[in-house]
């Protein structure tokens, strides 16, 4: 069975150049923002990827094939789509298989990436342990995917509704480098310090590029994560958002949300709580990070291009 991926006329060229591509998911569209909100969103980080010299690849199943970068009409088809399956890991091929429309988590967006022949993934954060999991075993699968899908991923930490430290752990178990860029802590997302130290610290797009090429010369699985703090001008203090958190939280147990319908339920209850600065600020790390991304992937290219060179 040949996999049914369709690259944009945009990301085509590209790889056929060898020129720098950035992945980007699709769920912060479908998943992640309000209309029209999303689709903005969408159109700005792609701006972005391009103003800083990479071409974007968002992406998306849609109608049975996985597209590596989209064309206007179905970035906006897909923003005021309805009814969208959110994809990881475990869905993917049946959603493939069935012909059907989904958007892509970090997981399936690192899968899709390697299809694609793209290292660099740049996103918001990363799912990992939620709360309780000692009780509810709710762990992302994007933690395993990292373990095992050569990308390397550039994210604000991950999701600061999680559980931090049992993320940090659950990384450090699967062998998956946390290089946090231009600090010692380990992001938290909206705020730029979790309070803990990040096991890795790189400040240059080149040493990021050299770790994850080294990585493929070991002959190691899996990718990397980098954590790109947001900016200070842009973040909210975590002494802001716990009780906040804390709230959403209490709300989410109470309403026996679980599996896939918790982060997206306690990320509208976190922007209706801060009347709407944290969408302002997620806005503000995706933009950060789509920087970032551009940067690591020109590198990464520079390295390969050395290697091809007699």
């Amino acid at each position: 069975m040949t996999l049914p991926l369709v690259l944009s006329p945009e990301v085509a060229e590209a790889r056929a150049s060898g020129a720098p591509v950035v992945a980007l998911e699709s769920t912060i569209i479908t998943h992640g923002m309000p209309w029209p909100q999303n689709v903005e969103t969408a159109e700005r980080v792609e701006a972005e990827v391009r103003a800083h010299g990479a071409t974007p690849a968002t992406i998306a199943v849609i109608d049975g094939a996985l597209h590596a970068g989209l064309t206007t009409e179905q970035l906006h088809g897909l923003a005021k789509a309805t009814d969208v399956a959110k994809l990881s890991r475990a869905d993917m091929a049946a959603c493939l298989a069935r012909r059907g429309t989904g958007a892509t988590t970090v997981a399936a967006t690192m899968i899709a990436a390697r299809a694609a022949g793209v290292e660099v993934f740049a996103t918001g954060g990363i799912g990992g342990v939620h709360r309780g999991a000692e009780r509810t075993f709710d762990v992302s699968a994007d933690l395993q995917e990292l373990s095992k899908t050569p990308v390397s991923v550039v994210a604000a930490g991950a999701k600061a509704i999680l559980d931090l430290p049992k993320t940090l752990e659950v990384l450090e178990t699967l062998g998956v480098p946390v290089i946090a860029f231009g600090q010692d802590d380990f992001p938290a997302f909206w705020s730029r310090s979790s309070g803990l130290r990040a096991p890795l610290r790189m400040n240059t797009a080149a040493e990021i590029a050299r770790a994850h090429v080294m990585r493929g010369t070991l002959g190691l699985g899996g990718g990397q994560l980098v954590a790109n703090p947001i900016q200070q001008i842009d973040e909210i203090a975590a002494e802001t958002l716990a009780p906040v958190i804390a709230k959403a939280v209490d709300e989410a147990e109470a309403q026996g949300v679980s599996a896939k319908d918790v982060t997206p339920f306690l990320l509208q209850r976190i922007f209706e709580l801060t009347e709407g600065r944290s969408l302002e600020a997620n806005i503000a790390l995706v933009l950060n990070n789509a920087r970032l991304g551009a940067a690591i992937a020109q590198e990464i290219g520079s390295l390969r291009t050395k290697d091809r060179a007699p």
